[in-house]
């Protein structure tokens, strides 16, 4: 496994991810970028696959039919020692645990996908990398916010806008900038 891992996630143009434990907006090219993100390996980590690690909420969002997320590791955040999963598919009370965890398996990359909580860890950590957002240009009636992240992150690229569903949206690619969140953190 890397040592950083990275965050994937969608909003709005007000930082809304989702209602009722569910995405407000249906972007089929979106959810091939996701797929083909954090599923693709390089040719040179043969026998390895990425790993996704969500909360037990963006867990049960995913549809039945869908779960496991396939050809990547899946592993549920709860501090519910007893919340049962699916064989294969992992479970661990903290974000550093689960990191511990995929260190001493076959990963590539680890992803973080949600949920609100899971983003606001994994948008403070040592070990976070890249985020990929794909910004909606639109608002939605959200419940779920992604936490603000923009001080201390800097943009590396941003897509060509894309239109589907009477929707813009651009997928934008930040680096965590750690020292800036350190110094900033001790005033």
């Amino acid at each position: 496994m890397r040592d950083k891992f990275d965050i994937v996630v969608a909003c709005d143009s007000n930082r809304g991810i989702g209602k009722q434990n569910a995405l407000p907006w249906r972007l089929s090219t979106d959810m091939k970028y996701f797929r083909d993100l954090t599923s693709s390996t390089p040719l040179l980590t043969e026998g390895k696959r990425n790993a996704v690690i969500m909360g037990r909420k963006t867990w049960e969002s995913i549809p039945p039919n869908f779960r496991p997320l396939k050809e990547r590791y899946n592993l549920v955040l709860t501090r519910n020692p007893n919340y049962s999963v699916p064989q294969g598919v992992f479970r661990s009370p903290s974000l550093d645990e689960a990191l511990e965890f995929l260190s001493g398996g076959p990963v590539d990359r680890v992803f973080v996908i949600g949920g609100a909580e899971v983003y606001k860890q994994a948008l403070a950590h040592d070990k976070c990398g890249l985020l990929y957002l794909t910004e909606i240009r639109a608002q939605f009636d959200c419940d779920t916010f992604l936490p603000e992240f923009r001080g201390f992150f800097q943009l590396l690229s941003c897509s060509e806008v894309m239109q589907e569903n009477d929707l813009n949206s651009c997928v934008k690619v930040y680096e965590f900038n750690y020292p800036e969140y350190l110094s900033s953190a001790e005033v």
